[in-house]
């Protein structure tokens, strides 16, 4: 029997799964491409429908592997994709765009982000965002390693255009948005994607997941992914080259954390108490 996939409400009110599919490191060899395909395309039978990619990553053999991956099944598919700050002039965001496109093999992208704040002028990269949404090659825009004075300097800018999403390095080891900058994003209905749910696998056998895991019969990865699936408004997009842990990280969801399994949690990984700055991988 499938898991049923918590969902999170996008501003717009579409509803995507709170579990997706990372690509950072895809595309970096064309001998696992096919590989890297084939764990997407697991992921998608199950439900994963979110795609997250970028233009960084692998110099585009990111985007190339996704649009391998969603090739006759476009339809369907929530694909996330970013600009490099380097690139988000107002024609620059364009091109780039147009760029990311060819490489996905689609017309469309639903969320188009900022990588992260450089140079220009975040008008400059609204305004790029607004046109490709009424040229219809994005769906909606919003940002990634955004921290709250950044988002409020944004929202400034933007008026009435608003993100629909800030993407942001989130996982039990780096709680510091849950002092700040996540309960600001939900009162906002601003949803955050949580990149690195397993801080690049570090969480992957630590003590205290693994004593959880044996509770629930699970792994230590499916407890760090089950701790984000219980926070409203949090998108966890997990990278997997293998369908067998990507069909792993989906069963996550079938867990249901007790109140002791969160004080055990925040034993091991102390939430903030104070404000920290966003940190980024």
């Amino acid at each position: 029997m499938k898991a049923e996939l918590p969902a999170v409400t996008l501003p717009g009110g579409r509803q995507i799964p709170a579990l997706g599919l990372g690509t950072w490191h895809m595309g970096e060899s064309g001998a696992s491409a096919a590989d890297e395909a084939a764990s997407l395309r697991a992921g998608l039978d199950l439900g994963m429908t979110v795609v997250d990619t970028a233009e960084m990553y692998a110099d585009g053999g990111a985007e190339t592997v996704v649009g391998e991956a969603i090739k006759g099944r476009r339809e369907g598919v929530f694909l996330v994709s970013k600009v490099l700050p380097h690139n988000a002039s107002r024609t620059g965001t364009i091109a780039a765009c147009e760029a990311s496109l060819k490489r996905l093999g689609t017309d469309h992208i639903e969320l188009y982000l900022l990588h992260w704040r450089g140079q220009h002028p975040l008008a400059e990269t609204v305004e790029a965002f607004e046109t490709l949404k009424a040229q219809g090659k994005i769906g909606a825009w919003g940002v990634s390693n955004f921290d709250g004075s950044d988002m409020l300097e944004l929202l400034d800018v933007a008026e009435p255009a608003r993100p629909i999403a800030n993407q942001v390095l989130y996982n039990l080891a780096r709680r510091g948005i849950e002092y700040d900058l996540l309960r600001w994003s939900q009162v906002q209905g601003i949803p955050i994607m949580a990149y690195s749910p397993l801080d690049e696998g570090r969480l992957v056998g630590h003590p205290t997941l693994e004593e959880i895991g044996r509770i629930h019969h699970a792994s230590s990865a499916q407890v760090a992914l089950a701790y984000l699936l219980t926070k409203p408004g949090v998108i966890a997009i997990p990278k997997s080259g293998s369908p067998e842990r990507v069909r792993e990280n989906y069963r996550a969801a079938e867990i249901r954390l007790t109140s002791e399994d969160m004080n055990l949690l925040d034993e091991a990984f102390p939430p903030p108490t104070r404000k920290q700055p966003l940190e980024m991988i």
